[in-house]
């Protein structure tokens, strides 16, 4: 069986606010927002202010780290979007989700002390206590999304950076069309205003340095805190209940490689018909990845990693529903993974 996928529902928070009307004017071009002095000499696209408390169980909220609100959040908007509050009990759950955050305190401590191994190794089994590392278990985000707001069917977690969340929205898409989920909640987040992400990144050698530039002539990342879910059904069953689709998923497909030939591997993934929008999420880790061409969603609401995918299929279903009769989303890892997807108008 092959159905018609219909993306019903978007949630979506970046740097530029929340919503549809936050974000659709990106699509004509619009500046960054960012903060280059705080985390300097790398700037960041922040998270706007959101009332994100006000819309999460105050028992909830005191479990939860930023990244988990953030994604808790996002889902919560795609499933009002979609109309779909009364469809949450059947809805099936595909999250791409990053480990969780550190104990900075302990992390400064024990490279300001520089210990001998013997004696960082105690300062680490004295410093992590078992209920710490659960609370950062990647597969929590998606256990928020289902008590916060519901949602009970099947719930999978994917880790791998970009292409998780690429892989995220594939699996959810395949399922819709095969008939084996009637309705699908996908998407990731991610906060780039982390030290101890932004460590990790700069440690790498992948984070621009100096003032922000944008594609291609930057080299490396320019993290943005980010939010993307999408909600999918099938076309006709979201008509019979009397929600608008918002664009059909015509093909989203995925592969793996490293920076070699990725080039390649995404046109062979994106075909070789033109669209009248076109959308990178290539994040700026690799030389030529840019290459790839399209408006940089980069540039427009920074890297957010595992959410970078979802959002840019998120704005190009955006650029659909406002006219744009069909668009083309290109992906690629930092060095694994590459994605591409098409949409068009409904019918």
């Amino acid at each position: 069986m092959t159905r018609l996928v219909a993306i019903t529902g978007i949630g979506l928070v970046s740097s530029h606010g929340e919503g549809r009307e936050a974000h659709l004017g990106l699509l004509a071009g619009a500046a960054p927002v960012l903060d280059e002095a705080r985390f300097a000499p790398h700037a960041v696209h922040p998270l706007p202010p959101l009332a994100m408390e006000a819309a999460i169980p105050r028992r909830e909220w005191r479990q939860m780290e930023t990244w988990q609100r953030l994604g808790t959040y996002a889902a919560g908007l795609a499933i009002a979007d979609a109309g779909a509050k009364e469809r949450v009990a059947d809805m099936d759950l595909v999250v791409a989700a990053g480990g969780g955050e550190r104990d900075l305190a302990l992390d400064e401590a024990i490279m300001a002390a520089d210990p001998p191994e013997r004696e960082r190794h105690r300062m680490l089994g004295d410093g992590l206590r078992p209920t710490l590392f659960l609370a950062q278990l990647s597969n929590l985000l998606a256990g928020s999304i289902s008590i916060v707001h519901g949602v009970g069917g099947s719930s999978r977690t994917l880790l791998g950076e970009e292409i998780a969340g690429a892989e995220a929205l594939r699996i959810a898409a395949a399922r819709v069309a095969a008939g084996t989920s009637r309705i699908a909640l996908a998407g990731a987040a991610f906060v780039a205003e982390r030290a101890d992400m932004l460590l990790l990144y700069a440690s790498g050698g992948v984070l621009h340095r100096g003032p922000w530039q944008p594609l291609p002539a930057r080299r490396g990342l320019c993290l943005g805190s980010a939010a993307a879910f999408l909600v999918l059904e099938p076309e006709e069953e979201a008509r019979a209940r009397g929600a608008a689709p918002i664009a059909r998923i015509t093909s989203l497909a995925t592969d793996q490689g490293d920076a070699a030939g990725r080039l390649a591997r995404l046109a062979a993934l994106a075909g070789d018909a033109p669209a009248a929008l076109r959308l990178s999420a290539a994040s700026g880790a690799v030389p030529g990845e840019a290459e790839a061409g399209g408006l940089f969603t980069a540039d427009l609401i920074g890297h957010p990693v595992e959410a970078a995918f979802p959002a840019a299929l998120a704005l190009a279903a955006l650029g659909v529903a406002a006219g744009a009769p069909d668009a083309l989303v290109t992906g690629c890892g930092q060095w694994a993974g590459e994605a591409a997807a098409r949409l068009e108008r409904p019918a």
